[in-house]
């Protein structure tokens, strides 16, 4: 299944050391330029960055509607814009977590998935354990409120 990830799902999987589910569930995955330098150029710092960039299941690709990027720019940041167009263009599932984002793909009637349902159909095929898995990326910062939170539990 063609994909394509914003940098937040990457960063919170490899926080807690699941980052290897993207690569079990959708084989390989796309990421915008942007994604990358977010990820992996930022000095290096970030979660995720070494992951990245060693990961061969992860392929770094340019977007070709540059004036949409520009466009979703005016309210979403340059990873989540390039992310949105890519996948529009591949016409593929795109994994993203920020709200914004989650809503202007939806406005384009795109496929989305997000960190917590990727984490959701690992906890169901027995991949992992879903509650210890959602507490260790809420100590790592990760948002998710308790509502959403006990829904997830509950869907398991």
């Amino acid at each position: 299944m063609t994909t394509v990830s914003n940098s937040t799902p990457l960063i919170a999987l490899s926080k807690i050391g699941k980052i290897e589910l993207f690569r079990e569930y959708f084989g390989q995955i796309y990421i915008p330029k942007a994604v990358y330098e977010e990820v992996v150029v930022n000095d290096g710092i970030l979660y995720g960055a070494e992951e990245v960039a060693k990961a061969d299941w992860i392929i770094v690709e340019g977007v070709g509607n540059v004036l949409a990027v520009e466009s979703l720019s005016m309210y979403l940041d340059a990873g989540e814009s390039e992310a949105i167009v890519l996948a529009k263009e591949k016409d593929c599932l795109l994994i993203i977590d920020d709200g914004d984002g989650r809503k202007a793909a939806k406005n384009m009637n795109m496929d989305i998935i997000g960190t917590v349902g990727i984490l959701l159909k690992a906890g169901r095929d027995g991949k992992i354990d879903l509650r210890e898995s959602l507490d260790e990326l809420n100590a790592c910062g990760f948002r998710l409120s308790e509502k959403v939170r006990n829904f997830v539990l509950s869907k398991a």
